[in-house]
């Protein structure tokens, strides 16, 4: 029921709005528009004059044109305002988390520990400040954390109910102001000016109040400018061209000047002309339902022509979390007491890849993890120094670890250390995988394979990319032979091994001098280079500050994965508005042949053959035109706003699919709407 009244409130404010915008100071923005304004304005001029017999049409038409003409402006301006509408309702809670607080500053870090903090409005805090804040407490202003490590409440921005941590160092060490600390403490140093945080740039671009025409669509709107000049110049010439001709074939007479007015604005491009801007609009609305927040339009449509992906693999192809996938096991071992051993080793270890290999022994052993006496057993803790961890138990020594670290580790205690264990080594190795080596009282037993996972789905994804003409460039830190492997596997274009800031700035710039448009994620200081470079570059709202002044795209989610739907969305932005185009310009042609032949018979009665639609007469046909002129705009408006049916498809395909859809019924609606409406008016007028 909320979801409801939420929905009509945002269709009465577009509705008010659509009046408001009504002022020239809005009209003036789109030219092509601006045509009917004016049009609307001289036919209501001229509706008065009409009593007395200025102007050759009658009363009750003029007024009828003049009711459409306002009537398409008003739709038009429904069109964008219901498309800014969408975003209304985001910047308002956006608005909500934004209040000043007051909030504890410190001089240095030392005040911490003195407890000598300076009471302050969030609103007075400046660049460079040092602020200290705890459990409870609203993060007042962005900044990086320098001291401390906290979970920070995100969901006032991101919508996210669950905490994520925040500490110093590293790449999760930036803040948003608005956010909540939900345990610890943490010291920031204030990175934003009142007024200019990350949360007053997402109100902005939300709103839509920063707002500027894109590329693409200044060059469309030249273009709609241009037609409409040149059917303004062929318009002006129809009054002295149509009093000369009627008196040269002495019959019919000149066209009325509503008759000119009505039929400039059916030939002008004002389908698309109203719906260009709510196109935009709706297109960042989508982006914002992601969660990702485009610092700039043109950054969205350079999306939609991107040609180059750059996607890291920890996280966005593979899991992360390296997985126990095998136990190889050397010189004649039983499998079950290499599993045995690599489980009673793994039962202290809290990371991921120690819980895959008690699952894996489980699963295949149906080993089951066993209750320990703290009496009886020691756990050897990993560390970066030995790299290797392990158990003491009953009177065995069980360690797994690095193969370099276990081998010097036998051959130290006087024990053999099998060429075979390092064969395997080498074989993991050369497939992408990680190798544990696990002995047990300095015997070697085997090797468990760790290996990183590749997502679900991510192959299929990548294959619709190369669909669409997209290559695929996996990012790594792995040597090349493991890069490899994981590329092979996730089916990846190609790949950039051991990547550094330099390396991968450097490929992006290489492919952009090939002509190609470049994307690419980023969450770390490292990845500011590479980021400032791209065409596309998204920063994780995770990352640091630098990664995210260097991006044109923020993911509040900070998901890698995001990077893919980035694309899509703007790929559906320019396939809307291209498919939107090539049906208004179909749509004008139909209408050329529907009313122009009616319009002049009276004069050239031989164009009657062309009358192919049966029109009734001048007045109902050019009443049919403009009617249909107005209410094709509305009915377009949900297609504008949701976009066209995304499928991942070559360029070549959506062409021909926009132009068998969009330009052949864009030729079709006109002629059988205008019949219509036709057929009805001669039913209420005659």
């Amino acid at each position: 029921m909320k979801n409801t009244n939420t929905k009509s409130n945002v269709y009465i404010d577009a509705l008010k709005s659509s009046f408001k915008k009504l002022a020239p100071t809005v009209q003036v923005k789109n030219p092509v528009m601006l045509v009917v304004y004016l049009g609307a304005i001289l036919t209501t001029i001229l509706y008065f004059l009409s009593f007395s017999g200025y102007d050759d049409a009658q009363p009750f038409f003029i007024l009828a044109i003049a009711i459409v003409l306002w009537l398409t402006i008003l739709f038009a301006n429904f069109a964008e305002a219901i498309a800014e509408g969408r975003g209304k309702a985001q910047a308002d809670s956006l608005k909500k988390a934004k209040k000043d607080v007051m909030t504890r500053k410190i001089m240095s870090l030392a005040d911490v520990k003195k407890e000598k903090f300076i009471s302050i409005q969030s609103s007075e805090l400046k660049k460079g400040d040092l602020v200290y804040v705890t459990a409870g407490e609203q993060i007042p202003m962005d900044g990086d954390v320098v001291e401390g490590a906290a979970s920070v409440d995100e969901s006032a921005i991101t919508g996210e109910s669950a905490p994520v941590i925040r500490e110093s160092g590293g790449d999760r060490s930036a803040v948003t102001g608005g956010t909540t600390i939900v345990s610890d403490y943490l010291v920031i140093k204030v990175t934003a000016e009142n007024g200019e945080s990350f949360l007053d740039k997402m109100i902005s671009m939300v709103e839509g109040t920063e707002r500027k025409k894109t590329p693409n669509e200044i060059g469309l709107q030249i273009i709609l400018i241009m037609l409409t000049i040149i059917f303004l110049v062929v318009s002006v010439t129809l009054l002295p061209f149509t009093s000369f001709s009627s008196r040269l074939a002495e019959q019919g007479g000149p066209l009325s000047l509503t008759t000119i007015i009505a039929l400039l604005v059916c030939l002008a491009p004002t389908t698309i002309g109203a719906l260009v801007s709510s196109i935009g609009i709706a297109g960042m609305s989508r982006l914002n339902k992601e969660n990702v927040i485009a610092m700039s339009g043109r950054a969205i449509e350079a999306a939609g022509d991107v040609d180059i992906l750059l996607l890291d693999k920890t996280g966005t192809i593979t899991l992360g979390n390296r997985r126990a996938s095998e136990f190889i096991t050397i010189d004649g071992v039983d499998e079950y007491d290499l599993a045995d051993a690599a489980q009673l080793s793994s039962l202290a270890d809290e990371t991921a890849e120690g819980r895959s290999i008690v699952i894996l022994a489980k699963e295949k052993f149906d080993i089951r993890g066993r209750e320990l006496n703290n009496a009886e057993v020691e756990f050897i803790e990993f560390t970066a120094k030995t790299r290797m961890s392990g158990i003491n138990y009953q009177g065995d020594i069980i360690r797994k670890g690095a193969a370099d670290t276990i081998k010097k580790y036998v051959e130290e205690n006087g024990a053999t250390y099998p060429a075979e264990c390092d064969e395997a080594v080498k074989k993991i190795a050369n497939a992408g995988g990680t190798p544990l080596v696990v002995v047990k009282n300095y015997q070697v037993l085997g090797v468990i394979y760790l290996k990183d996972i590749v997502k679900n789905g991510v192959k299929e994804k990548f294959e619709d990319m190369r669909k669409m003409g997209i290559k695929t460039i996996m990012i790594t830190g792995d040597n090349p032979m493991t890069a490899a492997a994981i590329a092979a596997e996730a089916g990846v274009d190609d790949f950039l091994a051991e990547a550094t800031p330099e390396n991968k700035m450097s490929l992006i710039r290489d492919y952009q001098e090939k002509g190609h448009l470049v994307a690419m994620t980023g969450d770390g200081t490292n990845d500011a280079p590479a980021l400032a470079q791209a065409d596309v570059a998204v920063a994780m709202n995770t990352g640091t500050q630098a990664a995210k002044e260097a991006g044109n795209m923020i993911d509040l989610d900070s998901s890698p994965t995001k990077l893919i739907s980035i694309v899509k969305i703007g790929k559906q932005l320019l396939m809307t508005r291209g498919a939107l185009t090539t049906f208004s310009i179909a749509n004008d042609v139909a209408k050329y042949f529907a009313i122009i032949p009616v319009l002049f018979f009276s004069i050239y009665p031989s164009l009657e053959a062309l009358n192919i639609m049966k029109l009734t007469n001048p007045t109902t046909a050019i009443l049919s035109a403009i009617i249909y002129n107005a209410f094709i705009i509305v009915a377009l408006i949900p297609l504008a706003l949701k976009g066209v049916s995304y499928k991942e498809k070559p360029a070549s395909q959506i062409l021909r699919h926009n132009l068998l859809v969009y330009g052949l019924g864009g030729v079709v609606a006109p002629f059988v709407a205008i019949k219509l409406i036709d057929m009805l008016l001669a039913l209420i007028m005659y």
